[in-house]
């Protein structure tokens, strides 16, 4: 028996040992280092760019799992790899925006909201949706799980210019799709539509978190205001306050630009100014900023962010009073957001549209498929085990050990049966 106990032995041995080697290189947390590989533009200057003209940073997904798996994993990972390298906005730190596929259940979604992912889009099946059409205004935090693409494409041939202005004349909100590139494949975008989005659309330029946050303000908002006669003119103080009730209702909202509805009588606003500076006359401006805009009509439209305390200075006497918020940000009917799917380099998805003035876009990011930093560490390890078994059962079979050893001789069933018989007779 002894021959035979030897094998067990020697094998029982031997996976313990391989398993013992190759279970750092295959634990959760070494899966996750090899699976992945970050885009490095994110921590640079070009980031900062991006931040600077607008733009906002979301999710894609993350390559070492899928969303039908574990949503709440995927939103908490992808979290963080875009919290650690880059802020969202230039209006809120904290992402809250992200792609999510079709199948995903409410509750699923829910889970997602509850990683600080607010936006889910788009078309992803849920009953529940927000701006699918241009009447189908978001009504609770929830329709925004659902965001609708509406105004197709920003690629080439696939994107029609058409299909683009008709959505904005519409009014709503436009979702463009873009997918910067496919493999080593650059994709082309089309001219037409970002030449119409520069020059011509009338409509705010702006991103998913953007939109989401400047909604928010339905749910609540406070202001404080209050006007006085100084050498005949009307100096209008006025403020949208932060306060812990609005506060606690949408935590996770940036604090972006609202733009008010003032009547001032149709008189003419001399000035609009903060402590420091006047503040700027938005006429034609489509990106998100604080500032004002009259255009000779009864109503100032102020846009300011919360907190802020602004005066309003306007030649002659003024029944002032406060109406109400624009549905869009300086009083536009539509607004215009650009989705870059599956973003993986930020520079070669973002290099092309370096002159495009008014073009924001909404960067779904997620890390490139392959090895990560310490994927050499992983890989060596493998190479080691393998050498390290390969080896000793090489050595094993010389000794005539192991699974790989010569068979028996023919005898020794006999020998082993005739001690078998006899150590039976001897008992």
């Amino acid at each position: 028996m002894a021959p035979t106990r030897n094998g067990v032995f020697v094998q029982s041995l031997t996976l313990s040992i391989l398993l013992c080697l190759l279970s750092s290189t295959f634990s959760p947390v070494a899966a996750a280092d090899i699976s992945w590989e970050e885009d490095g533009w994110l921590r640079t200057a070009l980031a900062q760019e991006r931040l600077d003209s607008g733009d906002e940073f979301g999710c894609y997904g993350m390559p070492n799992i899928a969303w039908s798996a574990d949503p709440g994993a995927v939103a908490l990972e992808c979290q963080q790899y875009i919290s650690e390298r880059v802020i969202a906005s230039q209006w809120g730190e904290n992402p809250i925006s992200t792609f999510t596929p079709s199948g995903l259940t409410m509750r699923q979604h829910t889970t997602i909201a509850g990683q600080g992912f607010m936006v889910h889009g788009d078309q992803n099946g849920l009953s529940t949706t927000a701006w699918h059409n241009a009447t189908d205004a978001p009504m609770d935090d929830w329709d925004w799980y659902n965001l609708g693409r509406r105004g197709g494409s920003l690629e080439q041939i696939i994107g029609s210019k058409e299909e683009v202005q008709t959505a904005v004349e519409e009014g709503g909100l436009v979702n463009l799709y873009w997918v910067g590139r496919m493999n080593d494949a650059t994709i082309r975008h089309d001219r037409d539509i970002t030449a119409y989005l520069n020059d011509e659309a009338q409509a705010w330029m702006t991103t998913w978190g953007e939109a989401w946050s400047y909604w928010t303000v339905h749910d609540c908002h406070q202001t404080a205001y209050s006007s006085e006669m100084v050498n005949g003119q009307t100096i209008i103080q006025f403020e949208s306050l932060i306060t812990e009730e609005c506060s606690a209702v949408t935590p996770l909202a940036w604090n972006v630009p609202v733009t008010y509805i003032l009547d001032v009588g149709g008189m003419e606003v001399a000035e609009v100014r903060d402590s420091h500076s006047d503040l700027t006359d938005l006429t034609g401006v489509k990106k998100t900023a604080e500032g004002y805009t009259q255009n000779g009509t009864q109503h100032l439209h102020l846009s300011v962010i919360r907190g802020h305390n602004v005066t309003i200075v306007v030649n002659g006497t003024v029944d002032f009073d406060v109406l109400g918020r624009s549905q869009f940000w300086n009083n536009y009917s539509a607004a215009v957001t650009i989705a870059a799917h599956d973003t993986t380099d930020l520079f070669k998805w973002s290099k092309r549209f370096g002159e495009e003035a008014h073009l924001k876009f909404t960067w779904l990011v997620q890390p490139r498929d392959g090895l990560g930093e310490s994927g050499w560490l992983a890989v060596l390890a493998i190479v080691v085990a393998v050498s390290t078994i390969s080896g000793m059962m090489y050595i094993l079979k010389k000794e005539g050990l192991g699974p790989f050893a010569e068979k028996y001789s023919h005898h020794l069933p006999e020998i082993t049966q005739e001690s078998s018989e006899s150590n039976f007779e001897a008992e």
